[in-house]
């Protein structure tokens, strides 16, 4: 299997090309200031909250969910918080950091393939980080058109049924992402071949995503999408 075996590469957003880890920190730092919680300890939290308030609203909209995950994370630490901070939060989403890498990497890999965001996230919130990302992609999946969050399989069959009407076999695609529990985990039991970007390779732990249930196998394994890009090219010289 090689990287030039696919025409389609579907990507997870926060935590592959947007640095949604440190967009939560700068966003959270009205709680964090007035806290003692470490910093990877908050991310965990976090993960947990923003995992089962998905599971309970599926159909709530990306912004409006971290608003109550905001809520619940001040009652948590025992921190009074307004609901217009809260609100701040939910709407900072267009705000994060893309990952320094990712709009070069993007706007090689548009050249060889068909570029897919299925992604955790509201249509409005994706605007703004589709901005910092700077490429075009061919079409965009949002945890808002289809009524769930990953890793629901809904998504997963959401998507394959949108690009197999395209013409788009799942042996055509590559999902690459950063998250085992949101993305890995249910890629491969649609038959998905899969791409790691293990963005958190030099930290312990899962940061803001919950560790996957099970074990699970990738066919690439790269430390950024910077790196994918690279090998890619490579593997097309030789």
């Amino acid at each position: 299997m090689n990287l030039t075996d696919f025409k389609v590469l579907t990507f997870d957003c926060y935590g592959t090309l947007i640095d949604w880890e440190t967009g939560i920190r700068d966003s959270l730092a009205s709680l964090l200031d007035r806290s003692s919680v470490d910093w990877e300890q908050a991310l965990q939290t976090f993960a947990e909250f923003e995992s089962r308030q998905q599971a309970q609203a599926p159909d709530m909209r990306y912004s409006d969910l971290l608003a109550h995950v905001f809520m619940q994370l001040a009652e948590h630490w025992g921190i009074d918080a307004t609901h217009e901070q809260a609100t701040q939060f939910g709407r900072s989403i267009g705000d994060w950091p893309a990952f320094p890498d990712a709009p070069d990497a993007l706007t090689y890999l548009k050249r060889y393939y068909k570029l897919v965001i299925l992604s955790n996230v509201d249509r409005e919130s994706f605007a703004g980080s589709n901005r910092r990302l700077k490429v075009e992609f061919d079409h965009i999946y949002t945890a808002e058109d289809i009524g769930s969050y990953k890793p629901d399989p809904r998504n997963f069959k959401y998507m394959l049924d949108k690009l197999g009407k395209m013409g788009y076999a799942p042996s055509a695609i590559l999902h690459t992402a950063q998250s085992l529990f949101h993305d890995h985990v249910p890629a491969s039991r649609f038959g998905l071949a899969t791409a790691w970007i293990d963005r958190r390779h030099d930290k312990e732990g899962f940061g803001a995503t919950k560790p996957p249930p099970t074990e699970v196998q990738v066919d690439f394994h790269f430390h950024s999408l910077g790196e994918m890009a690279a090998a890619h090219e490579t593997l097309r010289k030789t």
